[in-house]
Formats: structure tokens, sequence, C-alpha cells
């Protein structure tokens, strides 16, 4: 069978982690949730990561934008159960990052539109979804929708997605069957949260330890940086006050450290970047939005550094963005950190 991917996709990240090609022809849909208000590209560049060892064929942003991280003929890492994603193709979805896991209107809409074009391209005459786990796994009565919670201990798609399954099919198979279908949010559930009218605007404090100097006070956002004087950072702390900072750093030895999320107020006991030996060269910073706290307002991480014996900061870079004129991380290897500034601007 000759694979075709979708015409709606804008970004394209082909991810390491995958199988190629797949070994069963295609007769399925997952749908997941990111647990994250990512872009597009975040989701796809958060897949390039070999040590994540996970994947997903298509990704969608909560603006509605379409990614690609593998492609169709391929089988991802997506569902804890290579037989599921040999045969479906998979979704992630950028959702809240806690319960129920709640998705824009956007990235909803264009959910549906993302799995009619998979249903048409690969033959896929209508979309059938049932609430029973065994005709899901094992594909009785016509199911061809799975979730991630059939597989493994997770609650993966979350409750918002999960419970909006059989309008998911309905929606489809409407388009399917030609006919088209409002452009209309779907019933909010009475659990959810309402998004607060007048929102908060988040910051973020960060700290720097360098090799002289040690451990040197926080400052906020892009009020003052970190760092003093040509002395090489050796760790960073991040903390935020709404949403979800993460990030990781790289050494002049040559590797990328493991993510942090977070850090204690005083000290790097709880959560920093680095080893205490080897000078900072780079560093990825990733901010998630609590959409309910900042009355769905999204924000980003804006980054600079300067590197030792050079007099001005880099570039402005954002989350992990990736372009002409983006690296996805600021710094530049071999070359010692020595400066940090860090802000939260709306996307």
């Amino acid at each position: 069978m000759a694979y075709t991917n979708s015409s709606l996709v804008e970004y394209t990240r082909i991810s390491p982690n995958r199988t190629s090609p797949r070994n069963h022809v295609i007769d399925t849909i997952s749908i997941h949730c990111y647990v994250g208000q990512v872009t597009c590209e975040r989701g796809a560049n958060g897949f390039a990561n070999h040590v994540a060892e996970a994947s997903s064929n298509y990704i969608i942003g909560y603006d509605g934008r379409i990614s690609m991280a593998v492609e169709e003929k391929d089988r991802s890492w997506c569902t804890s159960s290579p037989s599921n994603d040999h045969r479906a193709v998979t979704i992630e979805v950028a959702s809240d990052a806690y319960a129920p896991y709640s998705v824009t209107d956007a990235a909803y809409q264009s959910l549906i539109k993302l799995c009619a074009d998979i249903c048409k391209r690969n033959g896929i005459k209508k979309l059938i979804w049932s609430t029973n786990r065994s005709d899901r796994v094992n594909h009785k009565n016509g199911c061809n929708m799975t979730v991630h919670r059939d597989y493994a201990n997770k609650s993966c798609p979350g409750d918002y997605l999960y419970n909006r399954h059989s309008d998911i099919a309905a929606k489809v198979n409407t388009l399917l069957n030609g006919e088209t279908i409002p452009e209309e949010k779907p019933a909010e559930t009475p659990a959810e949260t309402p998004v607060k009218p007048n929102g908060i605007v988040p910051n973020i404090y960060y700290a720097v330890k360098t090799k002289k100097y040690g451990i040197l006070p926080f400052v906020k956002n892009r009020e003052d940086n970190a760092g003093w004087a040509d002395d090489e950072i050796i760790a960073v702390a991040i903390r935020v006050d709404s949403g979800r900072g993460v990030y990781r750093v790289h050494t002049v030895a040559g590797e990328w450290l493991p993510e942090v999320s977070g850090c204690d107020w005083n000290d790097f006991i709880n959560g920093y970047a680095g080893d205490d030996v080897n000078a900072i060269d780079a560093i990825e910073i990733v901010f998630y939005t609590d959409a309910k706290e900042t009355g769905g307002v999204y924000y980003k991480a804006v980054y600079q550094v300067k590197g030792k014996k050079f007099a001005n900061y880099w570039s402005k870079q954002y989350d992990d963005e990736i372009s002409d004129t983006q690296d996805g991380y600021a710094g530049v290897y071999r070359i010692p950190m020595t400066k940090l500034l860090i802000g939260l601007e709306k996307c």
C-alpha cells in the first residue's frame, strides 16, 4: 500500500523514535492528550529526543495547527502497544497539564478535521467508538478507535477527550458523508473550572551557580540577569509562579543533561540543571501555560545567554522553537555561559 501524509500539516520534524515501515495497514485512530498546552512545533520537537523513546504521527497545538513527527508509512511509539501502533495513526492533542486534561476549541475542531482526512486517505469508511475496552483492543463490532489507557496504567487521553470520543466519531462521519458540521465548541462538563476572566500574568524566577562566586540570588523576569562578570555558570535553577517551566542544560563536556522542572526557592537541593563541575554552554527552556489562571492567554519562554569573553548577549530564543532564526536552545557549544536573561512573552 502506498501511504500518504496529511496536507493539513504546517510543521514537520521527524522523530528518531519510530519503526519503519509499519507492518499493518492503517485501520485505526488513537487520540492522546499531550499534557501541556504546546504549539505544534513544541510538540514535534519534544519527540525529537532519542531519550524520550516516544513519538506520535501527528501533534495538534493549542491553536489548532498541526505538525508531523512520524510519517504514516511508519509506526510511532505512542500507545505502549506495538501492535496497536502498527495499525493506528496516533494523534497527540495539546491539553491542560492537569485532569481532566481539557483541550481548546481550536484544537478540538482541528482534531475532527484531521481524523476525517486520515480516514479518507486510508479507506476508512466510518469511525466507530466503543466504551467497551474489549471491543476496542480486539477491534470487535467494527470499533476502530483505541486509547492509551487500554494498554497501560495511564489516564491518557484524559477524561475530557475520552468522554468526547462518540462526538468525535459522529462529527468525523458527518464529514466523511460529504456533509458539513458547525464549528461549535463541545459542551463543557460541570466539573471543569471556568477560565478566569481577568487572568494573572505569570512570572519566572531564576538563579545560577558559578565556579568562582557560587550560588547567586534569584532574579525575576528580565528585570535583571543571572550571572557575575565572566565567571562560568555550572548550574541553573528556574521556578515559575503559574504554569510549568521545564529546562535542561548542555555542558562543555559535550552532553545534554536530564530535564528539570522547578526548584527550591532558597537552594539548589530540590531541582537544578547542571553537574556542579562542568561549565554550561547551552540551555533549553520551555514554558507551559496554565490557561485557566491566565484567562486563556498563552505565554512562552524568551531567553538569551552571554558567552565567556563576549561583550553582548546572543539572539533571543523562544521555548525550543526551531526555524531559520531559532535554534531550539540558547548558547554556543564549547563556549561557557556567563550570563542568563529569561522572561515570558505572550504567544
